[in-house]
Protein backbone atom coordinates (compact mmCIF):
# COMPACT_ATOMS: atom_id res chain seq x y z
CA UNK A 1 0.00 0.00 0.00
CA UNK A 2 1.42 3.41 -0.91
CA UNK A 3 2.37 5.98 1.91
CA UNK A 4 -0.09 8.59 2.58
CA UNK A 5 0.97 11.83 1.54
CA UNK A 6 2.54 13.75 4.34
CA UNK A 7 0.33 16.74 3.10
CA UNK A 8 -2.99 15.07 3.35
CA UNK A 9 -2.00 13.45 6.61
CA UNK A 10 -1.40 17.01 8.24
CA UNK A 11 -4.91 18.30 7.26
CA UNK A 12 -7.11 15.06 7.91
CA UNK A 13 -5.19 14.86 11.06
CA UNK A 14 -5.91 18.62 11.62
CA UNK A 15 -9.76 17.87 11.16
CA UNK A 16 -10.06 15.11 12.47
CA UNK A 17 -9.25 17.06 16.13
CA UNK A 18 -11.63 19.34 15.23
CA UNK A 19 -14.56 16.81 14.92
CA UNK A 20 -13.38 14.74 17.60
CA UNK A 21 -15.30 16.69 20.31
CA UNK A 22 -18.82 16.47 18.55
CA UNK A 23 -21.58 14.18 19.25
CA UNK A 24 -22.05 10.67 17.38
CA UNK A 25 -24.70 11.66 14.72
CA UNK A 26 -24.37 15.24 14.42
CA UNK A 27 -23.84 17.69 11.11
CA UNK A 28 -21.65 19.84 10.18
CA UNK A 29 -21.60 21.94 7.41
CA UNK A 30 -18.48 23.22 5.28
CA UNK A 31 -18.14 26.09 3.88
CA UNK A 32 -17.00 25.06 -0.14
CA UNK A 33 -15.82 28.04 -1.81
CA UNK A 34 -14.27 25.52 -4.68
CA UNK A 35 -10.58 27.35 -3.51
CA UNK A 36 -8.01 25.58 -2.39
CA UNK A 37 -8.15 25.67 1.14
CA UNK A 38 -12.10 24.80 1.34
CA UNK A 39 -11.66 22.17 -1.10
CA UNK A 40 -8.60 20.81 1.47
CA UNK A 41 -11.10 21.28 4.22
CA UNK A 42 -14.06 19.60 2.91
CA UNK A 43 -12.30 16.75 1.06
CA UNK A 44 -10.47 15.85 4.66
CA UNK A 45 -13.97 16.23 6.61
CA UNK A 46 -15.73 13.91 4.13
CA UNK A 47 -12.94 11.69 4.89
CA UNK A 48 -13.12 11.37 9.10
CA UNK A 49 -16.60 12.46 9.37
CA UNK A 50 -17.97 9.05 8.71
CA UNK A 51 -15.47 8.04 10.86
CA UNK A 52 -16.49 9.91 14.09
CA UNK A 53 -19.95 9.39 12.94
CA UNK A 54 -20.47 12.82 11.99
CA UNK A 55 -22.49 13.70 8.89
CA UNK A 56 -20.74 16.23 6.49
CA UNK A 57 -22.34 18.59 4.21
CA UNK A 58 -21.14 21.58 2.04
CA UNK A 59 -22.55 24.70 1.05
CA UNK A 60 -21.04 27.04 -1.36
CA UNK A 61 -22.03 30.55 -1.43
CA UNK A 62 -22.76 32.46 -4.67
CA UNK A 63 -21.98 36.03 -4.41
CA UNK A 64 -22.93 37.14 -7.95
CA UNK A 65 -19.87 38.91 -7.99
CA UNK A 66 -18.60 37.30 -11.05
CA UNK A 67 -19.68 36.96 -14.38
CA UNK A 68 -19.26 33.07 -14.27
CA UNK A 69 -19.70 32.87 -10.25
CA UNK A 70 -22.68 30.38 -11.31
CA UNK A 71 -20.33 28.03 -12.66
CA UNK A 72 -17.93 28.70 -10.30
CA UNK A 73 -20.38 27.34 -7.51
CA UNK A 74 -21.79 24.52 -9.43
CA UNK A 75 -18.44 23.05 -10.13
CA UNK A 76 -17.67 23.60 -6.42
CA UNK A 77 -21.01 21.42 -5.53
CA UNK A 78 -20.02 18.75 -7.86
CA UNK A 79 -17.05 18.25 -6.45
CA UNK A 80 -18.23 18.14 -3.28
CA UNK A 81 -20.91 15.05 -4.48
CA UNK A 82 -18.13 13.23 -5.62
CA UNK A 83 -16.18 13.13 -2.65
CA UNK A 84 -19.57 11.61 -1.00
CA UNK A 85 -20.94 14.57 0.80
CA UNK A 86 -24.49 16.08 0.26
CA UNK A 87 -23.36 19.59 -1.54
CA UNK A 88 -26.08 22.44 -1.54
CA UNK A 89 -25.43 25.93 -3.69
CA UNK A 90 -26.91 29.35 -1.46
CA UNK A 91 -27.13 32.55 -4.13
CA UNK A 92 -27.03 36.02 -1.76
CA UNK A 93 -27.43 39.35 -2.76
CA UNK A 94 -24.48 41.28 -2.07
CA UNK A 95 -25.34 45.53 -0.52
CA UNK A 96 -22.82 48.11 -0.22
CA UNK A 97 -22.06 48.77 3.74
CA UNK A 98 -18.81 48.89 4.98
CA UNK A 99 -17.41 48.03 1.36
CA UNK A 100 -17.45 45.31 -0.92
CA UNK A 101 -15.19 42.66 0.99
CA UNK A 102 -17.16 43.65 4.35
CA UNK A 103 -20.42 43.49 2.56
CA UNK A 104 -19.90 39.88 1.13
CA UNK A 105 -18.46 38.41 4.37
CA UNK A 106 -21.60 39.47 6.07
CA UNK A 107 -23.81 38.16 3.14
CA UNK A 108 -22.04 34.80 3.37
CA UNK A 109 -22.16 34.46 6.54
CA UNK A 110 -26.01 34.82 7.04
CA UNK A 111 -26.43 32.27 4.54
CA UNK A 112 -24.01 29.66 5.83
CA UNK A 113 -26.15 30.28 9.64
CA UNK A 114 -29.13 29.76 8.12
CA UNK A 115 -27.99 26.67 6.05
CA UNK A 116 -26.42 25.28 9.34
CA UNK A 117 -30.20 25.81 11.22
CA UNK A 118 -31.93 24.30 8.73
CA UNK A 119 -29.79 20.82 8.24
CA UNK A 120 -29.53 21.27 12.23
CA UNK A 121 -25.87 21.22 12.16
CA UNK A 122 -24.10 21.61 15.16
CA UNK A 123 -21.04 23.67 13.50
CA UNK A 124 -20.00 25.61 10.37
CA UNK A 125 -16.67 24.55 9.58
CA UNK A 126 -14.45 27.29 7.76
CA UNK A 127 -10.63 26.96 5.48
CA UNK A 128 -9.18 29.92 7.10
CA UNK A 129 -5.35 28.99 7.19
CA UNK A 130 -2.21 30.21 9.10
CA UNK A 131 -1.63 32.56 6.18
CA UNK A 132 -5.24 33.92 6.66
CA UNK A 133 -4.89 34.66 10.22
CA UNK A 134 -1.38 36.44 9.92
CA UNK A 135 -2.80 38.27 7.74
CA UNK A 136 -5.66 39.35 10.22
CA UNK A 137 -3.43 40.14 12.74
CA UNK A 138 -1.22 42.65 10.31
CA UNK A 139 -4.44 44.21 9.51
CA UNK A 140 -5.16 44.77 13.23
CA UNK A 141 -2.22 46.20 13.71
CA UNK A 142 -2.45 48.56 11.12
CA UNK A 143 -5.73 49.74 12.35
CA UNK A 144 -4.49 50.25 15.53
CA UNK A 145 -7.64 48.77 16.98
CA UNK A 146 -6.19 47.13 19.94
CA UNK A 147 -5.67 43.75 21.41
CA UNK A 148 -9.40 42.48 20.29
CA UNK A 149 -8.14 42.92 16.80
CA UNK A 150 -5.09 41.49 17.20
CA UNK A 151 -6.54 38.05 18.70
CA UNK A 152 -7.17 37.01 14.67
CA UNK A 153 -9.98 34.77 14.10
CA UNK A 154 -10.78 32.56 17.05
CA UNK A 155 -9.94 28.28 16.24
CA UNK A 156 -13.67 28.24 17.89
CA UNK A 157 -16.35 30.22 18.45
CA UNK A 158 -20.20 29.93 19.60
CA UNK A 159 -22.78 32.27 18.74
CA UNK A 160 -25.85 32.93 20.73
CA UNK A 161 -27.78 30.73 19.20
CA UNK A 162 -25.51 27.58 20.01
CA UNK A 163 -24.02 27.11 16.35
CA UNK A 164 -19.85 26.57 16.13
CA UNK A 165 -17.73 28.31 13.85
CA UNK A 166 -14.57 26.26 13.89
CA UNK A 167 -11.66 26.91 11.85
CA UNK A 168 -9.71 23.08 11.54
CA UNK A 169 -6.84 24.82 9.31
CA UNK A 170 -5.80 28.25 11.36
CA UNK A 171 -2.43 25.95 12.14
CA UNK A 172 -2.13 25.11 8.18
CA UNK A 173 0.01 26.93 5.56
CA UNK A 174 -1.62 27.62 2.68
CA UNK A 175 0.80 26.13 0.47
CA UNK A 176 -0.33 22.83 2.24
CA UNK A 177 -4.11 23.54 1.32
CA UNK A 178 -2.77 23.88 -2.53
CA UNK A 179 -0.30 20.65 -1.78
CA UNK A 180 -3.47 18.33 -0.59
CA UNK A 181 -5.26 18.89 -3.67
CA UNK A 182 -2.46 17.92 -6.08
CA UNK A 183 -2.20 14.88 -4.52
CA UNK A 184 -5.64 14.37 -4.46
CA UNK A 185 -6.34 14.96 -7.78
CA UNK A 186 -9.04 17.85 -7.19
CA UNK A 187 -9.27 20.81 -9.03
CA UNK A 188 -9.41 23.93 -7.25
CA UNK A 189 -10.75 27.63 -8.46
CA UNK A 190 -8.49 30.44 -7.66
CA UNK A 191 -10.38 33.56 -7.57
CA UNK A 192 -9.26 36.60 -9.63
CA UNK A 193 -10.11 38.75 -6.14
CA UNK A 194 -7.17 36.86 -4.39
CA UNK A 195 -5.18 38.82 -6.57
CA UNK A 196 -6.83 42.48 -7.12
CA UNK A 197 -4.56 44.85 -5.32
CA UNK A 198 -7.30 47.09 -4.28
CA UNK A 199 -8.28 45.00 -1.37
CA UNK A 200 -5.90 45.49 1.63
CA UNK A 201 -5.81 41.54 2.28
CA UNK A 202 -4.09 40.79 -0.81
CA UNK A 203 -1.61 43.64 -0.43
CA UNK A 204 -0.67 42.50 2.90
CA UNK A 205 -0.53 38.69 0.71
CA UNK A 206 1.52 40.23 -1.90
CA UNK A 207 3.36 42.43 -0.65
CA UNK A 208 3.87 43.20 2.88
CA UNK A 209 4.35 39.66 4.72
CA UNK A 210 6.86 39.04 1.84
CA UNK A 211 9.06 42.23 2.37
CA UNK A 212 9.12 41.66 6.57
CA UNK A 213 10.09 37.20 5.62
CA UNK A 214 12.77 38.95 3.29
CA UNK A 215 14.18 41.87 5.80
CA UNK A 216 13.44 40.13 8.68
CA UNK A 217 13.98 36.62 8.44
CA UNK A 218 11.59 33.46 7.46
CA UNK A 219 8.55 32.30 10.19
CA UNK A 220 7.30 36.03 10.60
CA UNK A 221 3.77 34.39 10.05
CA UNK A 222 4.00 32.01 12.70
CA UNK A 223 5.15 34.38 15.12
CA UNK A 224 1.79 36.56 13.86
CA UNK A 225 -0.28 33.76 14.56
CA UNK A 226 1.70 33.30 17.70
CA UNK A 227 1.17 36.41 18.89
CA UNK A 228 -2.76 36.52 18.34
CA UNK A 229 -2.66 33.04 20.41
CA UNK A 230 -1.02 34.66 23.38
CA UNK A 231 -3.34 37.54 23.22
CA UNK A 232 -6.66 35.49 23.01
CA UNK A 233 -5.53 33.57 26.46
CA UNK A 234 -4.95 37.35 27.53
CA UNK A 235 -8.22 38.40 26.42
CA UNK A 236 -10.22 35.26 28.13
CA UNK A 237 -8.28 35.87 31.55
CA UNK A 238 -9.96 39.56 31.32
CA UNK A 239 -12.98 38.82 30.36
CA UNK A 240 -13.40 36.57 33.03
CA UNK A 241 -11.99 39.19 35.51
CA UNK A 242 -14.83 41.36 34.17
CA UNK A 243 -17.76 39.18 34.21
CA UNK A 244 -16.79 38.72 37.84
CA UNK A 245 -16.59 42.16 38.62
CA UNK A 246 -19.02 43.71 36.33
CA UNK A 247 -21.80 41.69 38.54
CA UNK A 248 -21.41 44.36 41.50
CA UNK A 249 -20.22 47.65 39.73
CA UNK A 250 -23.21 47.80 37.37
CA UNK A 251 -27.44 48.75 38.03
CA UNK A 252 -29.86 49.25 35.46
CA UNK A 253 -30.75 52.94 35.43
CA UNK A 254 -33.84 54.61 33.87
CA UNK A 255 -33.34 54.10 29.59
CA UNK A 256 -30.15 52.66 30.56
CA UNK A 257 -27.33 51.14 32.63
CA UNK A 258 -25.35 52.80 35.39
CA UNK A 259 -21.94 52.13 36.50
CA UNK A 260 -20.15 52.77 39.81
CA UNK A 261 -17.26 55.50 39.67
CA UNK A 262 -15.36 53.88 42.35
CA UNK A 263 -15.06 50.92 41.42
CA UNK A 264 -13.96 51.58 38.23
CA UNK A 265 -11.33 54.06 39.47
CA UNK A 266 -9.92 51.20 41.98
CA UNK A 267 -9.48 49.14 38.85
CA UNK A 268 -6.54 49.49 36.54
CA UNK A 269 -6.87 51.08 33.32
CA UNK A 270 -6.74 47.89 30.79
CA UNK A 271 -9.76 46.44 32.96
CA UNK A 272 -11.51 49.80 33.67
CA UNK A 273 -11.46 50.21 29.72
CA UNK A 274 -12.60 46.89 29.21
CA UNK A 275 -15.70 47.42 31.59
CA UNK A 276 -16.47 50.62 29.43
CA UNK A 277 -16.34 49.10 26.08
CA UNK A 278 -18.24 45.74 27.51
CA UNK A 279 -21.23 47.55 29.12
CA UNK A 280 -22.10 49.59 26.44
CA UNK A 281 -21.47 46.69 23.67
CA UNK A 282 -23.51 44.48 25.75
CA UNK A 283 -26.65 46.88 26.62
CA UNK A 284 -26.56 49.14 23.54
CA UNK A 285 -25.03 46.67 21.10
CA UNK A 286 -22.44 49.10 20.20
CA UNK A 287 -18.01 48.66 19.96
CA UNK A 288 -16.33 52.14 20.91
CA UNK A 289 -13.41 53.23 19.56
CA UNK A 290 -10.59 53.95 21.62
CA UNK A 291 -10.52 57.34 22.05
CA UNK A 292 -14.62 57.23 22.54
CA UNK A 293 -13.59 54.75 25.44
CA UNK A 294 -10.90 57.39 27.22
CA UNK A 295 -13.27 60.39 26.89
CA UNK A 296 -15.83 57.73 29.07
CA UNK A 297 -13.17 57.25 31.37
CA UNK A 298 -12.07 60.51 31.96
CA UNK A 299 -15.52 61.18 33.63
CA UNK A 300 -13.97 58.42 36.32
CA UNK A 301 -10.57 59.50 36.55
CA UNK A 302 -10.45 63.65 35.16
CA UNK A 303 -13.32 64.73 36.36
CA UNK A 304 -14.12 68.67 35.95
CA UNK A 305 -17.77 69.21 35.93
CA UNK A 306 -17.69 67.79 31.77
CA UNK A 307 -21.26 67.22 30.32
CA UNK A 308 -22.67 63.71 28.76
CA UNK A 309 -20.07 62.31 26.00
CA UNK A 310 -22.23 61.47 22.91
CA UNK A 311 -21.49 58.05 21.81
CA UNK A 312 -22.65 55.70 19.61
CA UNK A 313 -27.16 54.92 20.33
CA UNK A 314 -26.57 56.18 23.45
CA UNK A 315 -24.80 58.87 25.85
CA UNK A 316 -22.31 59.25 29.05
CA UNK A 317 -22.63 61.32 31.93
CA UNK A 318 -21.54 61.76 35.69
CA UNK A 319 -24.31 61.31 37.70
CA UNK A 320 -23.04 61.60 41.62
CA UNK A 321 -21.00 58.44 42.57
CA UNK A 322 -21.56 56.56 38.71
CA UNK A 323 -21.42 56.65 35.45
CA UNK A 324 -25.00 56.69 33.36
CA UNK A 325 -25.17 55.38 29.66
CA UNK A 326 -28.54 56.26 28.51
CA UNK A 327 -30.11 55.52 24.97
CA UNK A 328 -30.42 58.44 22.60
Amino acid sequence: MPSLSPVIAEIRLAVRTALADLPEGSTVVVALSGGADSLALAAAAAFEGPKLGVRVRTVTVDHGLQADSDAVAARAASTATALGVEAGIVRVEVGGEGGPEAAARDARYRALKDAATDARAVAVLLGHTLDDQAETVLLGLARGSGAASLQGMAPVREDDDGVRWVRPLLGVRRATTRAFCTASALDFWDDPHNSEERFARVRVRDRVLPVLESELGPGIAEALVRTAEQLREDAEAFDEMIHETIEDIVEHAEAGISVSVAALAANPAALRNRIIRLVVDSEFGVSLTRLQTLEVARLVTDWSGQGPIDLPECSAARQGGRIVFTAR
